[in-house]
């Protein structure tokens, strides 16, 4: 994969136009920009400015961190999440 920037966002799982968008939105371009800040303080700073942002988006930036599907998630990631959001909707 010679010239092909693996580190750009569209290249991780879950990462759709909307949410490349909305991390372009709070400063983040790039994989490592969102390991760095983690999944929970991207999902708090998406949804200062989307008002509907989701458990499922919360998930999807997990799971991007972590190379994998939100589905992939496992029962301990997903209850630690869903407490998360349950206290930050």
């Amino acid at each position: 994969m010679c010239g092909v920037d693996m580190s750009g966002l569209r290249n991780f799982p879950n990462m759709g136009i909307v949410l490349e968008k909305q991390l372009s939105e709070i400063g983040i371009e790039k994989i490592e920009e969102l390991r760095d800040m983690g999944s929970k303080l991207a999902w708090l700073k998406i949804k200062k400015n989307d008002s509907s942002a989701c458990y499922n988006r919360l998930c999807a930036l997990e799971g991007a961190i972590l190379g994998i599907k939100k589905s992939e998630l496992n029962a301990y990631q997903k209850k630690d999440l869903k407490k998360f959001y349950n206290s930050n909707k």
